[in-house]
């Protein structure tokens, strides 16, 4: 499967996020629209298979094939740059600063939540014939969804929104790793593996994700949801959008450069001769 070595595919890591910080704005719009419109489709996909089959666990098993799909294709998604970005400017790479990073982070959030907004019109239009019927199953179950997890969380209050906060930041935590998946391996097999895995983890759970949320909601105000764009704003994707971010840094980025390009002073050993020499990294 070609498997790159830690220190080698979390350096790649840190060169990605300097890409994307100089990148056009054209390239970054297009690449973050095409994202969101790609795993929006999937997540519609997942919310299919599990209405048919009354087995989640399918869903969370084949969702993966959009996350796999749009990485594959050099796309962007908000909660992978928001990962990558700040590596780049904690290495000190020339040229990257907050700005830069500030300015990459609002062209992926715009592009993912136009890319995710059009496939929710198109997807709601198939799920209810133009608007002319009422949702059908699966539509009745986006709606579901888009009332359980906005009400759902204002119910409790603020312990509500601690739990959402936590769901968003282990959902990042997985997902991110997905992304770092994508540079494990230099075959195609190997990306598909290392991205499906902790995607399917993320999925299955119902953690919370801010671009499918992109999606799931829009889509159930669209249908006949009762909730209102304030909620869906207030208590998912502002809460969800902070846990994103500070779950992906925190238990991805910032871990794997703190041991793999940053790493600590290497041990020494003693050998009989009484000479110290320094231990092979593993």
């Amino acid at each position: 499967m070609s498997y790159l070595a830690p220190a080698d595919f979390v350096k790649k890591a840190v060169d990605a996020g300097e890409s994307k910080v100089f990148m056009a704005t054209k390239d970054t719009f297009i690449r973050a629209y095409m994202a969101g419109a790609i795993l929006a489709l999937a997540a519609a996909f997942a919310v299919t298979i599990n209405q048919t089959t009354g087995q989640p666990l399918v869903g969370a098993l084949l969702f993966p094939v959009g996350f796999s799909m749009l990485y594959l294709l050099g796309y962007d998604l908000f909660t992978g740059v928001c990962v990558l970005t700040p590596l780049a400017l904690i290495d000190k790479r020339p040229g990257v600063t907050v700005a830069g990073i500030a300015r990459n982070w609002a062209l992926v959030f715009f592009g993912n939540f136009a890319g995710a907004l059009t496939t929710a019109v198109m997807m709601s239009i198939v799920f209810t014939f133009g608007f002319a019927t009422e949702p059908n199953a699966v539509g009745k179950l986006i709606a579901g969804i888009g009332e359980a997890r906005t009400l759902g969380y204002e119910k409790y209050g603020a312990s509500g929104m601690l739990t959402l906060f936590v769901r968003a930041m282990m959902c990042n935590w997985m997902v991110s790793t997905g992304v770092i998946g994508a540079m494990l391996s230099t075959s195609v097999p190997g990306k598909v593996i290392a991205m499906w895995m902790p995607i399917t983890v993320f999925f299955f759970m119902t953690f919370e994700h801010s671009v499918v949320n992109m999606f799931l909601f829009p889509s159930a105000i669209l249908m006949g949801g009762h909730l209102t764009v304030m909620d869906y704003l207030l208590w998912n994707e502002i809460p969800t959008l902070l846990g994103n971010i500070v779950g992906g840094l925190a238990f991805t980025g910032l871990m794997l450069y703190s041991t793999h390009v940053r790493t600590g002073a290497t041990r020494l050993a003693a050998v009989d001769s009484g000479v110290r020499r320094p231990i092979a990294a593993e």
